[in-house]
């Protein structure tokens, strides 16, 4: 009878994994039709329907187990053979590693966290035996000695576009292979020499498609993206292209929105990113793809074996504390562990419920580069003995109610009702400082240009940051400026930009507090140079730049862009790539091309 049920069980947890890959690849599938007819804002609104698919389909199955079969608390014996069962099912499966994520999900949904470890879910992964199979064909390799070089690469670039023709492909592989020749010494070599390893699908994200391989010579292997673009038109065009793991890894970033691609060996995919961006964790890589809750599994699998073999304590986080949310890290790891605090400053009119749905906002939107995707567990438990005292403290003040205890000695943990995790940036206001304190008016200078950016790819997103203080914006290894502070965040229809009224009397002039109505949702712009860009240095390299986003008149407009479904164009690649830029060798100097 137990064997009987075990089966059921498990076959109603695989069949949910399942549907939900279904539904994952037909919505995955349509990202292509979309590009081709430039429906913009169906791309967004699949992307956000696509990240609550798997929560949907997990609470589905964890009702079907629960009410169906009548599961309310664990049986030792049951469920090892039901996990045992669930193994054997994925012996053949195409992507047994995010089955027994699913798996887990679903059991950590039905029973307690003491239950979390491996006798009854996958803490550790058996989809290690894939690597002992023969590697699916996911991608085609082109010999250019065949045909030649360029009717090789105008073949490669055919393959891909579907049904819409490309504008002048002509033209757009002459620059390829220039472009190629210029920046690529280890393809310097002879037609013989040289092997092209094409991804056999395209990667779909906001305007863009990518077109993903690497070229093998006997000097070493160089990595690529080309861009491609929709001109609206009906002609597709070659916008961009990218030779260096770094540039690559900057479209893969966190910051951006998940690509759409119809792969259906994500783990075979995956090593073959991380060969050709090694810097990217494969928590990264699956998260960019679209297996989000993956790659919360990966980073996490990454995350206790980063604790096993390092020392260093858990601290507060640099900067200024926040008024909702407590920051801390480790300082041999570069994340953030935020959590909500149980109150409020007086300021911050809002609820825990509030904070948590901003937070869900982000992950649902275009993040255009300029947010930080977050990672949002619950029941984390750490080992207690990890914490320096100050941050013990400080976390039992702020937020007791989400903070308890289990075990004792050595081994007592510190459980964690909910977190979030992000990468960690260096907070804007400390990089400025620093930047002030050694005379470096460049740094300063790209930051500012880079800050203004931010804000202005954020609100043609359809996103108000609502608090834009320096502090509220990161600087990232390559130098990006990234807004992380979301419990202010709305969309552009609720506020209400207004010019700041001229005070005309002294009592006017010298009032203390406004001596004009403010209502909720009310926002003067030129009040970003008063309270954001006090530093005068700081304000006059954002006005070389940004002085339109002191104006109220510059944010009615977006606001009306917006509502009227215009989508700017924001490139997940600095503008002297664009190949626009370099037909007319007008490769820019200026900052952009630096910190943007």
């Amino acid at each position: 009878m137990t064997e009987k049920l075990a089966s059921i069980i498990a076959n109603t947890m695989i069949n949910g994994f399942n549907r939900h890959m279904a539904l994952f690849t037909d919505i995955t599938q349509s990202a292509r039709e979309r590009f081709q007819q430039c429906q913009w804002s169906e791309i967004h609104r699949s992307a956000r329907a696509r990240t609550n698919f798997y929560d949907e389909r997990v609470q589905e199955t964890f009702h079907s187990i629960k009410e169906d079969l009548n599961i309310n608390q664990l049986d030792d014996t049951l469920w090892q053979q039901v996990k045992a069962i669930y193994s054997d099912l994925l012996s053949t499966h195409k992507q047994p590693e995010l089955a027994e994520t699913f798996y887990n999900s679903v059991f950590c949904h039905l029973f307690e966290r003491k239950y979390y470890h491996n006798d009854y879910i996958f803490v550790e992964t058996t989809a290690q035996r894939l690597d002992d199979k023969k590697t699916p064909e996911i991608y085609t390799s082109y010999k250019p000695e065949v045909l030649g070089l360029k009717e090789t690469i105008c073949n490669i670039m055919n393959s891909h576009r579907t049904v819409i023709p490309f504008e002048n492909l002509d033209r757009d592989v002459d620059i390829l292979i220039k472009t190629f020749r210029r920046e690529a010494q280890k393809t310097r070599v002879k037609l013989e020499n040289l092997q092209f390893d094409i991804l056999n699908f395209t990667f779909y994200r906001n305007k863009g498609a990518y077109l993903i391989g690497r070229v093998l010579s006997p000097a070493g292997e160089t990595p690529f993206i080309v861009a491609v673009l929709n001109n609206e038109k009906g002609g597709l065009y070659i916008d961009a292209l990218l030779i260096t793991s770094e540039n690559m890894a900057v479209v893969f970033g966190f910051a951006r929105a998940y690509f759409f691609v119809d792969c259906l060996h994500p783990y075979a995919l995956v090593n073959f990113l991380q060969a050709l961006m090694p810097h990217k964790t494969k928590a990264d890589l699956y998260s960019a793809i679209g297996f989000h809750k993956q790659g919360k599994t990966e980073f996490y699998r990454d995350f206790l074996n980063h604790l096993d073999s390092s020392e260093d304590q858990f601290e507060l986080a640099a900067g200024i504390k926040g008024m909702v949310m407590s920051v801390f890290t480790l300082p041999s790891y570069p994340y953030v562990f935020k959590i909500i605090k149980d109150k409020f400053s007086p300021s911050k009119n809002m609820t825990k419920k509030d904070v948590k749905g901003k937070y869900r906002l982000v992950k649902l939107h275009d993040r255009v580069g300029r947010m930080a995707d977050t990672m949002e567990y619950s029941e984390v438990a750490f080992p207690k003995n990890r914490f320096n005292e100050e941050l013990l403290t400080e976390l039992q003040k702020v937020a007791p109610s989400i903070i308890r205890y289990e075990g004792e000695g050595d081994e007592e943990l510190l459980i964690i009702e909910h977190v979030y995790i992000e990468r960690r940036m260096i907070p804007l206001n400390l990089y400025l400082m620093d930047a002030l304190k050694n005379k470096a008016q460049e740094k300063i200078n790209n930051a500012m240009f880079g800050y203004g950016q931010a804000i202005k790819q954020l609100i043609s997103a359809d996103i108000f940051p609502g608090d834009m203080l320096l502090k509220n914006f990161g600087v990232t290894r390559h130098g990006r400026i990234i807004f992380y502070d979301y419990d202010e965040i709305t969309y552009m229809n609720e506020v209400n930009f207004r010019v700041k009224p001229k005070a005309v009397t002294e009592e006017q002039l010298y009032a203390a507090e406004p001596w004009y109505s403010v209502l909720p949702g009310d926002m003067f712009p030129e009040e970003i140079a008063t309270f954001a860009l006090a530093n005068p240095n700081y304000l006059k390299a954002f006005k070389k730049h940004h002085e339109d986003l002191l104006t109220a008149e510059y944010w009615q407009q977006c606001q009306r862009d917006v509502a009227s479904g215009m989508y700017k164009d924001v490139f997940p690649y600095p503008e002297k790539y664009r190949f626009c830029n370099l037909t007319t060798n007008k490769i820019s100097k200026s900052p952009r091309n630096t910190i943007s």
